[in-house]
């Protein structure tokens, strides 16, 4: 898509409280395994990192909260935060 600004869309997808999250147990368990102290809770998720072009903010967020509801994240067990950031400029 032409025009419009550089969007870059971070979606975290983690299952909801009330859902029993065995990765999430299984990970808090092997920190504690290994020495770590002090976790009180893990909550595994995943992470989506989305490139957009020619949409303003406004837009980018409604078709980003489209994909979350139709593929990303099922919304039934799963809850989802979207962050919208400008790109980072190139290297070099």
């Amino acid at each position: 898509m032409a025009g419009g600004i550089a969007l870059k869309a971070i979606v975290t997808v983690y299952p909801r409280r009330e859902i029993l999250d065995p990765q999430g147990k299984a990970i808090h368990q092997a920190l504690e395994r290994i020495g770590f102290e002090g976790v009180e809770e893990v909550r595994a998720g995943k992470s989506f990192e989305i490139d957009l072009a020619g949409h303003d903010s406004e837009d980018a967020r409604r078709q980003v909260e489209r994909m979350c509801q139709q593929l990303l994240a099922n919304p039934v067990v799963e809850d989802y935060t979207v962050e919208l950031r400008a790109p980072a400029p190139p290297a070099g």
